[in-house]
């Protein structure tokens, strides 16, 4: 059994695991920020929610993603279900930070849908594999995964327009 225990929060190690989606987001975010200055410019899909909502909305998910992967690690799982669930989770942490680029500074439209489709299934993976350790945990991802349907539709969209 893992000797961590659930009840009391180690407030070290949160901002820990705040700190690594976050950190990702902002990485991502600044090697793309050249193509995101003239994003405004492409065509766009309708529903496309103003530019101001997308950080503020990637600011929220990524402290949720954070505070469910703080969960999963500070559940009484063994050790080998924690490190499956937070491997899936640093997988899908990966294919996030690479949707960016290869969507904004590459304009690689299709390449980063299918991207998305990718880091879509590895959500739900990830999603179930936390729930399996704690309820909150894949609660909290579901938002996450909402976000990236409805980015999934505009990546599609801004796809077929530019075409």
């Amino acid at each position: 059994m893992n000797q961590r225990t659930e009840s009391k929060t180690n407030w070290k190690e949160l901002l820990i695991f705040l700190a690594i989606p976050l950190g990702v987001g902002i990485l991502s975010a600044l090697i793309s920020m050249n193509g995101m200055k003239n994003f405004d410019q492409v065509a766009q899909p309708a529903l496309t929610p103003p530019s101001w909502l997308f950080p503020v909305a990637w600011t929220i998910l990524y402290l949720l993603m954070g505070y469910a992967s703080y969960l999963v690690w500070r559940s009484r799982a063994s050790k080998k279900q924690i490190e499956k669930a937070l491997t899936w989770y640093g997988a899908q942490l990966a294919a996030n930070f690479l949707w960016s680029p290869l969507f904004f500074q590459w304009k690689m439209y299709l390449v980063a849908l299918i991207l998305l489709i990718v880091l879509v299934v590895l959500v739900v993976i990830t999603l179930l594999r936390f729930r399996q350790l704690n309820a909150t945990a894949g609660w909290l991802l579901v938002p996450y995964l909402c976000w990236l349907l409805f980015a999934g539709y505009l990546n599609a969209g801004v796809w077929l327009l530019q075409r």
